[in-house]
Order: structure tokens, then sequence, then C-alpha cells
């Protein structure tokens, strides 16, 4: 039986991944549910793969299935690099070293900021700053290439993703004070504060909102060639 992610868990499960820890990660994956984060590990778990870490092929077959399993948006994105690593074959996506959580932000954050762009030299995210005059082509390089625009979509991606949580509850009280409290401006914060109730769930929540925020983050990026270069940028 795996155990639950805790805080304490999750720190290690970000460090691991940062320093390309490959033992560390996949005994963490092992021990816990790897479907609570394997959008946020896979790209550590796909550089564990390509050096030959002992496990990771095994880890990775059953990450996949469990991915396609699932079908979120990113999962067959992920999927796939995680086969073809998997099979000694070579990527097709383009290695950029951008943080996904970074990238969601500016798909998923404030329309008014208008999304921002990516330095495709460095994987740096930009925000758009909608309220200054200053214009973005004062600094631009000569070579246009280097930047990777991103758009905006606003946050009805996470209204969805909070319907959706709602509906796996088995506590069928928490479930209907939460289809309550999203209703109208404010849905955000009052569904996070009722949720604040319930310690456990409010953990699991994070971790399943960050599932599809990176998820959707992975499969625009794909959408462009690219993919997030894993630790060691293989």
């Amino acid at each position: 039986m795996t155990e639950a992610w805790t805080d304490h868990a999750l720190k290690a499960l970000r460090a691991a991944c940062h320093t390309a820890d490959g033992p560390s990660l996949l005994a963490l994956l092992h021990t816990h549910d790897p479907a609570s984060v394997l959008q946020q590990c896979g790209d550590a778990l796909t550089a564990a793969v390509f050096r030959g870490m002992p496990g990771g092929r095994e880890t990775a077959i059953a990450c996949t299935s469990t991915l396609r399993e699932r079908g979120w948006p990113g999962d067959e994105v992920l999927a796939e690099q995680l086969d073809t690593v998997g099979g000694g074959a070579v990527l097709v996506l383009r290695p950029l070293p951008v943080d996904l959580e970074e990238l969601s932000g500016l798909l998923e954050g404030d329309p008014a900021w208008g999304g921002g762009r990516i330095d495709l030299d460095t994987g740096e995210c930009q925000p758009a700053l909608a309220d200054t005059e200053e214009s973005w082509d004062e600094d631009e390089p000569e070579s246009t290439e280097r930047w990777l625009h991103v758009p905006c979509a606003g946050s009805r991606d996470a209204y969805r993703d909070m319907e959706d949580f709602i509906s796996t509850l088995d506590d069928q009280d928490l479930a209907r004070f939460l289809g309550i409290a999203i209703q109208g401006p404010g849905a955000f914060r009052r569904f996070k504060d009722m949720l604040a109730t319930s310690p456990a769930q409010l953990r699991r929540y994070w971790l399943f909102a960050a599932e599809r925020q990176y998820g959707r983050a992975r499969a625009w990026l794909a959408d462009q060639g690219y993919r997030p270069a894993p630790p060691g940028g293989h």
C-alpha cells in the first residue's frame, strides 16, 4: 500500500527533481502514489530512465500506463516521452529549460496581464506588463526567434478543475458545500476557504490542480514543438 503525500514527502520530491537525484525520486515514487505527481516529476523521471537508473525503466512503464488511463491534457505527451526514452529512441520535441509552474501562470493567469513570453535561450518566463507603456521592442534582440510568445486563456480551466475535484469527493456534505461556494464572483477564494476546513483534502486538491495545470502547460509547449528539459538537459 502506498503512503499519502505529506508536505515533507513533497518537499523531498521537489528536491529530488531539482537536483536530478534519481535514486531518491524512484524511492519516493515506489512508496507513494505516483499518479498524484506524474506531471510534476515526469521530466526528472525521464532523466533517470535516460541515465539507465536501476528501476527507472520499470517505474516509467508503470507511470506511462497510469498516464494513459487517466488521459488528462498533457498526459499522452508525457507518456510518449517516457516511452521514447525507455525504448532508447531520440526525443523529437526540442528541450527547453522552462518551469511548467511559471508557464502555467502565464497561460492561466489574469487576462489583464496578457500572457507573456519565454526566452528560448534561458527558458525564463516573462509576464506581459499591461499597465505600463514600456515596450518589449526596446530590448528586443536582433533575432526575434529568441522569444516564444505565450497567450493567456484566463481561469476557465482552473474553474473546471474545482468542479472536477468536487466530483471526486466521497464526503457528500463537503462536496455540496463546495458546489455552493464556487457559484458567482469570488468562487476561488470561497472554495479554498471552505476546503481549508479539511487539510487532507486541501493538500489533495493542490496536487490535483497542479497536475492539471502542469499537464496543460506541457500540452501547450508540445504544440509549439518543445518539451521541458529534464535535469541534466537531455
